[in-house]
């Protein structure tokens, strides 16, 4: 088996030292290398510190010599694309970490910024976190079965405001709902 917490920590925008940091106990930036590069076991002990600390799941740590994955091979920056020095994993949405619930909406017809064929992957928030999320797009549980989708526009106690995606359309107050998903990764057919 092949680990992938160096792959999950560059992901992640973490250094040896802030992973280490984030490991409880706390541990040294040297074990976290020896345990990337293999020189070190990693055992089921050191693989529930180490995806905790990172916020993933610890099954996500390693993966099977034979599975093959989509790798990151270049960086679009200001200067255009660039190659890797060394390509990676790249890492599925449900693999970026949290406990949180994910919903995925799929979009049938154009609205707004989205179009036909589009998957908008959301993480579910407590609504009393609304506040948060003012400004991002969201859906949220009505009554009946239904849902409100757009922009978040409004909180206040028990109320949510959204904004529906397209032009004129009026607001919807959703009272007292279950749960709030904010938008969080867009999926589109190129």
């Amino acid at each position: 088996m092949i680990n992938r917490i160096r792959d999950i920590r560059h992901e992640k925008g973490m250094t040896l030292a802030e992973l280490a940091e984030a490991c409880t106990p706390p541990t040294t930036a040297q074990t976290i290398g020896r345990l990337e590069t293999g020189m070190r076991n990693l055992s089921i002990k050191w693989m529930d510190r180490i995806a905790s600390a990172l916020g993933v799941d610890p099954e996500m740590l390693v993966r099977s010599e034979g599975a093959v994955r989509a790798q990151v091979v270049a960086l679009l920056g200001n200067q255009g694309p660039e190659a890797l020095p060394n390509q990676r994993d790249a890492l599925l949405p449900t693999e970026l970490g949290g406990d949180d619930i994910r919903v995925v909406l799929s979009i049938e017809s154009s609205a707004g910024e989205y179009r036909a064929g589009d998957q908008l992957w959301l993480r579910q928030i407590a609504p009393e976190k609304a506040a948060t999320a003012i400004n991002r797009d969201v859906l949220v549980p009505r009554k009946g079965g239904r849902f409100a989708f757009g922009r978040l526009i409004d909180r206040q106690g028990n109320r949510v405001g959204v904004l529906p995606v397209g032009a004129g359309q009026k607001q919807q107050v959703v009272e007292d709902p279950a749960w709030i998903a904010v938008a969080e990764m867009l999926v589109r057919k190129l």
